[in-house]
This record gives structure tokens, C-alpha cells and sequence, in this order.
């Protein structure tokens, strides 16, 4: 016998109680659009969704409820080995602000096998929040998974070369954003991104010199030179941060 679906309605009801008109309203501030919100505080959200456990079946119930904050909570409950392709690209396309595409792409798409794959597939897409996705997802998995070798992560840098011209502000602070996680990873990641950096600081195009100058900026800071001070570089095992 097929296993019934879950049941999703006591989740959103949950979700319902701990939201409120103001956290709601409150959304456009950080340039957030969603429709359907109960105006519930992320820390909230992981905390019920701490409740539920791993749930992969409640994930996709979650998500195609439309309702933000359950989207939100999908990041949370679902299981990352069942996390298909097919899932994260119907996902990606519905993504329609920046918090639930950083949000899923950070707790839940970067702890896939498929990663590294969707990055590439993503990175010349021409919507803005699949687009974004890739990015986001690049500074994920390069601040999250430490198998990943630096060959792997610099082939990368190619790609945050080619969109560095997207003058759409979700992009280029994605942009900017993957760079800086990679370039703080170790040292040889370091010198490849700050020369890459500097490189767009100097670019005709007004968009590569603003996210170069970003990226230079960042990886020069003090704080980033000590970081590195401590770490020993190797092209096929960084060490653990």
C-alpha cells in the first residue's frame, strides 16, 4: 500500500500561530516580496523545524504549499542525499526573492551531491534568482564543504569572470559574495581571487570594477591576512577552517 502524503496542515498551522502583522510588514524592509507570509522570524522557523526532524516527504509538502515561511522551513527539514536534480531545478525557478534563494541554496542545496553541477548548469541562466542561485550556492559549498580541492573551486572562478558584467544587483553582490568565501578559503584560492579581483577592479565595465573592487577590498582586510597566516595550503586537501 502506497504511503499516504503528509500531512501538512498542522505544520502551517504552527507556522500561523508564531507569525505577526508587524514581522510580516516588516519584509518589504529587507527587500523581500512574498505574498503569502505569516511574518514569521527565521530563528522561529529553525526552531520548529528542529521539531519536525529530517522529513523529506514534509519538505516538498512544505514547498509546494507556496507559503514563505514553510518554503523557508523546507530548507531546514529536508534530506539532502533525496534532493533530486529534477527537485532543485523546479525549485530554483520558482524562487522569487532573495531570501528563500539564499536561504534553501545555503541550507539545503550545497549539502547535495549535485552542487557542483547545478552551479555550472546555473551561472549563464538569464533569470536573476536562478542566476543568483548559482552564486549563493558557490559561496555555500566553498565555505561549507571542505572535500572540495582547489582545482574543483577554481575552475569556478572562470564563471564569476563571465557574469561579472550582470549589472542586476542580485547578481553582481552574488557574484562578489562567492569570490570573497573562496578567496578567504587558503592561500593559493587567496592569491587566484584577489588577482582576479584585481583584474575586474580594473575593467571598463562598470559592474566587474564595483564587484572587483568588493573582492580586493574584503581579501586585503587584516583579519583575512591572519586567518591565512594560520592555514597550510594544498591544491587537493585544504585544511579544515
Amino acid at each position: 500500500m502506497a504511503k499516504p502524503p503528509v500531512d501538512v496542515a498542522p505544520v502551517l498551522a504552527a507556522l500561523k500561530r508564531a507569525g505577526t502583522a508587524k514581522n510580516r510588514d516588516g519584509l518589504a524592509r529587507y527587500g523581500i516580496t512574498a505574498t503569502n507570509a505569516y511574518g514569521v522570524p527565521v530563528g522561529t522557523i529553525q526552531k520548529l523545524a528542529k521539531g519536525y526532524g529530517k522529513n523529506h516527504a514534509l519538505a516538498i509538502a512544505l514547498w509546494e504549499s507556496g507559503v514563505y515561511e514553510a518554503r523557508m522551513m523546507a530548507a531546514f527539514v529536508d534530506e539532502p542525499e533525496r534532493v533530486t536534480l529534477a527537485q532543485m531545478n523546479r525549485w530554483c525557478t520558482e524562487f522569487d526573492n532573495w531570501a528563500i534563494c539564499d536561504t534553501i541554496t545555503f541550507h539545503l542545496f550545497d549539502r547535495t551531491p549535485h552542487a557542483l553541477d547545478r552551479i555550472e548548469a546555473w551561472h549563464t541562466r538569464r533569470e536573476e534568482f536562478v542566476k543568483r542561485a548559482a552564486f549563493a550556492l558557490l559561496a555555500a559549498v566553498a565555505l561549507h564543504d571542505k572535500a572540495l580541492t582547489n582545482t574543483q573551486i577554481l575552475r569556478t572562478l572562470a564563471w564569476c569572470e563571465a557574469a561579472s558584467t550582470d549589472e542586476r544587483h542580485l547578481v553582481k553582490k552574488g557574484v562578489s559574495w562567492a569570490l570573497r568565501v573562496i578567496g578567504v578559503r587558503n592561500r593559493e584560492l587567496h592569491v587566484a581571487t584577489l588577482a582576479l579581483g584585481t583584474r575586474l577592479a580594473a575593467s571598463a565595465d562598470a559592474t566587474a570594477r564595483w564587484i572587483g573592487k568588493d573582492v580586493v577590498r574584503d581579501l586585503q582586510r587584516p583579519v583575512v591576512a591572519k586567518k591565512l597566516a594560520k592555514l597550510t595550503s594544498s591544491v587537493s586537501a585544504p585544511r579544515r577552517a
